[in-house]
């Protein structure tokens, strides 16, 4: 004769809370599992696993007890335990696996389905824990469709451990991890059959009461664990959140540090050209004073170059200081060939010492640019600067060419190309890193510095090589521009 069990609805509801609540405090847990490493990361994953197998071992026995037969009922301790064992070694095996490797598809389904395959085993093996006057046989159909439900609730665990952080996105995943499992249980459930082997007594009612009460206590523990193991999961959320908070003051205080060691180079490395040619200047005024008679006239012209210098310098301090600070930038409709000839009469000195040629190719009639001169001159002065430096120890013809032309979209394209060395291989773009240079005695902050400047002018700086030998550095800027600050 075939025995028919009833459900106590509590009882069914309870088992549901269990697996809802195990499997938010899993997720809560395995968090700060994907985050720690060595020691901490092994213990957050054996508390993730006690936790969801333990859980869905505890949501077993609840939904187990929550079934009604009309015969007694008891339960074998041996295979109990061993039920609750397998839950927990299978789920840690899961969340080891997938925590090492949960980039790729097939750890996590072949962790799925072997911690699915396990948490079948776990029920299965509770099953057969029962002691009643009734034979117990299994439905294929249903018994397969189990085992689905096993491993497709495992996969959707597993993946959605590690990349679960939301508390909106836990509380959902937890239902639905937790409806999961339960439909896992009670379709298996649905599987077995229970033949009775004599006459069956009607005295489940006190068996019902019993079974209920021991529910009670079973779920009450679990609760109290699961109640510890958040607690424990929120001090370290707030262990973490003020440890971050510190690590933000500290990267803080070092950027700021850095700013002032980016800004301190950049001044030395701007201000020495005006400096170096206030100082040739000066040279040249004591000259001029000491001749016989005095060359009045030639001095006055260098006292004059020295008061321009000294002047140039202190604009400088002043527009670099916009470039680490929020300023209102002094924006002026510029002629950027004007500009270019000023930087070739300031560096004449140069070229004539190194026997560099200057050729310029400056297209008529180009449209003016809106930007800071200063900022501007300090870009042609680093470009043609550095264009003689690459060509102070070459053979061969030193030519320094300069180019203006119209380009597309309504930008004016400058190219400043050398005869020098070229650029080292694979560091066209490094060389605008700030701090990265090739020069021996270089700082490396012109060109990153000149590259912020065009970008605060909408423009763009690049580098290329150039056949047979040398660099060229290219610099559009648009005709009409926002001002950035």
């Amino acid at each position: 004769m075939v025995v028919t069990g009833t459900y106590d609805p509590y009882l069914v509801a309870l088992s549901i809370l269990v697996a809802s609540f195990a499997s938010y405090t899993a997720l809560d847990l395995s968090g700060h599992a994907g985050l720690a490493r060595g020691f901490a990361r092994r213990m957050w994953l054996m508390a993730a696993a006690l936790t969801m197998g333990g859980g869905i071992w505890s949501m077993h026995f609840v939904a187990m007890l929550a079934f009604i037969m009309p015969t007694p009922v008891s339960y074998d301790v041996g295979l109990t335990t061993l039920s609750l064992v397998v839950a927990i070694f299978v789920t840690g095996g899961g969340f080891y696996v997938i925590s090492r490797q949960r980039a790729s598809p097939v750890p996590l389904v072949l962790s799925g389905i072997f911690m699915g395959l396990g948490i079948a085993g776990m029920h299965y093996t509770g099953m057969a824990a029962m002691r009643e006057h009734a034979e117990l046989s299994y439905d294929p159909l249903f018994v397969a469709l189990s085992l689905v439900i096993a491993i497709g609730a495992s996969t959707v665990a597993l993946w959605l451990a590690f990349r679960t952080t939301d508390l909106g996105q836990k509380l959902v995943a937890a239902v639905v991890m937790g409806l999961a499992i339960s439909g896992m249980h009670y379709t298996a459930m649905r599987a077995a059959i229970f033949t009775a082997r004599g006459p069956v007594h009607e005295a489940h009612i006190n068996a019902s009461l019993s079974q209920t009460n021991l529910a009670l206590a079973v779920a009450g523990i679990t609760f109290i664990i699961l109640a510890f193991a958040s607690a424990a999961s929120l001090f370290e959320r707030k262990r973490a959140e003020e440890a971050l908070r510190q690590a933000q003051a500290d990267l803080a205080r070092v950027n700021r540090v850095n700013t002032m060691a980016e800004l301190t180079a950049s001044l030395a490395h701007e201000v020495n050209q005006p400096i170096s040619a206030a100082v040739t200047n000066a040279n040249a005024c004591v000259r001029w004073l000491a001749g016989d008679p005095p060359n009045l006239e030639e001095a006055r012209a260098a006292a004059m170059r020295i008061v321009k210098d000294g002047t140039r310098a202190a604009e400088i301090i002043s527009r670099i200081r916009l470039l680490f600070k929020k300023g209102t930038p002094q924006r002026d409709l510029l002629d950027l060939n004007e500009l270019i000839r000023e930087m070739l009469v300031l560096l004449r000195g140069e070229t004539t010492r190194y026997s560099i040629s200057v050729r310029t190719d400056l297209a008529a009639d180009l449209p003016q640019v809106i930007g800071d001169r200063v900022q501007l001159q300090q870009v042609m002065m680093n470009l043609i600067g550095n264009s003689i430096d690459a060509m102070n120890d070459t053979d061969g013809t030193r030519e320094l060419a300069i180019r203006s032309q119209r380009a597309e979209n309504e930008q004016i394209m400058v190219s400043v190309s050398d005869t020098g060395e070229g650029l080292p291989p694979q560091q066209a773009n490094q060389i605008f890193n700030a701090f990265f240079t090739t020069k021996v005695h270089g700082t490396g902050m012109g060109l990153s510095i000149s590259r912020s400047i065009v970008a605060s002018h909408n423009g763009r700086l690049w580098a290329a090589d150039k056949s047979p030998r040398g660099a060229s550095f290219h610099l559009i800027l648009p005709t009409k521009v926002e001002t950035h600050e």
